[in-house]
């Protein structure tokens, strides 16, 4: 599929920003098709494994979640999600704007279901968010919980980043 170019090309981020910004964010809001075809976003933890060096993969995140609920439901009857992630957000009430940065990706959700697909995912997970804990802390935990987890892995096929054009204006005045 073609993905749409950003109308505002001017306030478009490279690459190298967005992931950046997925690197800093612990959480972003995952969108996919839901009940009666209504947008349906949850916000989600995520780890991310950058895929920039496979051939036709921008990279790949992670989330956990019950192994039933509207969004997995939603996930077997479509497999295609936005993440969404807002990196800042500043009111400028005198300007009657934000500063704001994001980053939007599109791609294919596959729900992890097996102890084999989970365990490396959900240890990804583990060690973004408690670094250090123990190994064997780690794995107790995970063990406690892997009866009711499963585990998200969302291929990103298309990435964009945007600024607030007033952040690109004072950028490129000290350039």
């Amino acid at each position: 599929m073609e993905f749409r170019k950003m109308r505002r090309s001017r306030q478009e981020l490279d690459h190298e920003a967005c992931l950046e910004m997925i690197r800093r964010a612990t959480s972003g809001v995952l969108s996919v098709t839901g009940d009666g075809g209504y947008p349906y976003g949850v916000p989600m933890s995520y780890v991310y494994v950058d895929g920039s060096g496979e051939e036709g993969s921008v990279g790949t995140f992670y989330f956990h979640c019950a192994k039933t609920g509207h969004k997995i439901d939603a996930l077997r009857a479509c497999d295609k999600a936005c993440f969404t992630i807002i990196d800042r957000d500043d009111v400028v009430a005198d300007e009657f704007t934000t500063y704001f940065k994001s980053v939007i990706t599109f791609g294919r959700v596959k729900i992890l279901e097996t102890p084999e697909e989970i365990l490396p995912a959900i240890r990804l997970l583990a060690d973004r968010y408690s670094p250090d804990e123990s190994e064997e802390k780690k794995t107790h935990e995970i063990d406690k919980e892997m009866p009711a987890l499963a585990m998200l892995e969302f291929k990103v096929e298309h990435m964009t980043g945007k600024e607030a054009i007033e952040l690109v204006r004072k950028r490129e005045k000290y350039e």
